[in-house]
C-alpha cells in the first residue's frame, strides 16, 4: 500500500527572496490527507489558500508562479521538488511575502528541514497517474515528451552556447534516494550580464553567489565552482520534478526534455490533462487494480523519515 504523507511537525524557516532581496518568512505545516500542497499568503487579508495545480500557474517567466484571484506566490518549483522527492504528498505554505525564499538556490534546504522533523503516514492512498500513449509539446528548438514506461524516470538535455556549459544530459531512474543524493544540492544558475540587467529593472535582488551559480563571457565566477560537474542539467530535473508536481500525484512514465523549461512543462501538463487516452489514474487502495494493473510497474517508496530527536 502506498500511503500519502505529511509532515511530523512545522517547520519554520526565512530567507531572502530572489527577486525582492528582502526577507521571507515562512512557516511550512502538516495537512490533511487530500488536502495536497496548499500556498497561504499571511501578508495579505482573507487571501484564498492557491493549491498547487498546474492549472493555478500564472507566470513561467523565469520561475514557476501560481495565482488565483489576484493573489500569487512565485518561485515554487524548488520547494515543490522537495515535496515530491521526499514523498510529501499534504502540506499548507504560510508566507509573508510573494515569493518563497530562494534558500541556497537548490532544493536541498528543504529536504534537510523535511529530513529533520519527519514524515507522518497518513490513512489514506496515493492515486497514480500511469502515460499509456506518449504525449509531447514543442516551442521554439525546445521539447518535452511523456512515454509509457514501468516507472518515473527523467531523461533531461541542454544546450548552452557557453563554454562552461555546454551541451550537457543525464537521466534518472526515480527514487528519492537518487533525488536525495544526485539532484536535490544543484543550485539554479545565471549568467552576469541578465543578472546585472534584471536587478536594474528591479528584480533579481536578492540573487548573489551565495544562492545563483553565475557566469560571465567565459567562466563560473563562484569561488567554489560547482558542486558536481553536471550541476546546470541536475538542476533542470530539480525544477522538472517540481513542475511535474504540480499534476497532484505521482507520475509513472518517462520525461524526455530536451531544452524545455517551466512554461514547456506546464504546457506539458495540460496536453497531458486532455488527452484523457494517454493516461489512466490508478488508485493505490483498489488491491485487487493494483495487482492486475500494477504488476509490471515500479510505483515510487519511499522511506519513512523518522524525526529527529533533540
Amino acid at each position: 500500500m502506498h500511503w500519502q504523507r505529511t509532515l511530523k511537525k512545522e517547520i519554520i524557516c526565512s530567507s531572502v527572496g530572489l527577486h525582492t532581496g528582502r526577507k521571507v518568512n515562512m512557516k511550512i505545516k502538516p495537512a490533511s490527507a487530500d488536502v495536497g500542497i496548499v500556498f497561504v499568503r499571511k501578508d495579505i487579508p482573507d487571501a484564498m489558500p492557491i493549491p498547487a495545480d498546474f492549472n493555478t500557474v500564472s507566470d513561467t517567466t523565469l520561475a514557476t508562479s501560481l495565482g488565483l484571484n489576484g493573489v500569487t506566490v512565485s518561485t515554487v518549483e524548488h520547494i515543490l521538488s522537495a515535496f515530491s522527492g521526499m514523498g510529501v504528498d499534504n502540506a499548507v505554505i504560510e508566507l509573508d511575502s510573494f515569493e518563497i525564499p530562494i534558500m541556497d538556490g537548490s532544493a536541498l534546504p528543504f529536504v534537510n528541514m523535511l529530513k529533520e522533523v519527519g514524515t507522518h503516514v497518513q490513512g489514506k492512498t496515493k492515486k497514480i497517474l500511469v502515460i499509456k500513449k506518449p504525449v509531447s509539446v514543442k516551442e521554439g528548438d525546445g521539447s518535452a515528451v511523456l512515454l509509457p514506461a514501468a516507472e518515473f524516470k527523467i531523461s533531461y538535455e541542454i544546450d548552452f552556447k557557453h563554454v562552461a556549459i555546454g551541451r550537457q544530459s543525464y537521466s534518472l531512474n526515480f527514487s528519492d534516494e537518487k533525488y536525495e543524493k544526485e539532484i536535490c544540492c544543484a543550485r539554479t544558475f545565471g549568467f552576469l550580464r541578465e543578472v546585472e540587467y534584471l536587478q536594474a529593472k528591479g528584480l533579481g535582488l536578492g540573487g548573489s553567489l551565495d544562492n545563483v551559480i553565475i557566469l560571465d563571457d567565459d567562466k563560473i565566477i563562484n569561488k567554489n565552482g560547482l558542486r558536481m560537474p553536471d550541476e546546470f542539467v541536475k538542476h533542470k530535473i530539480l525544477d522538472a520534478i517540481g513542475d511535474l508536481f504540480l499534476l497532484g500525484m505521482p507520475i509513472i512514465g518517462h520525461f524526455v526534455a530536451y531544452k524545455s523549461g517551466h512554461r514547456l512543462n506546464n504546457l506539458l501538463l495540460k496536453e497531458l490533462m486532455r488527452n484523457q487516452d494517454c493516461w489512466e489514474i490508478i488508485s493505490c487502495n483498489n488491491k485487487e487494480e493494483v495487482k492486475h494493473k500494477l504488476t509490471s510497474l515500479k510505483i515510487p517508496s519511499f522511506r519513512i523519515l523518522d524525526a529527529v530527536q533533540v
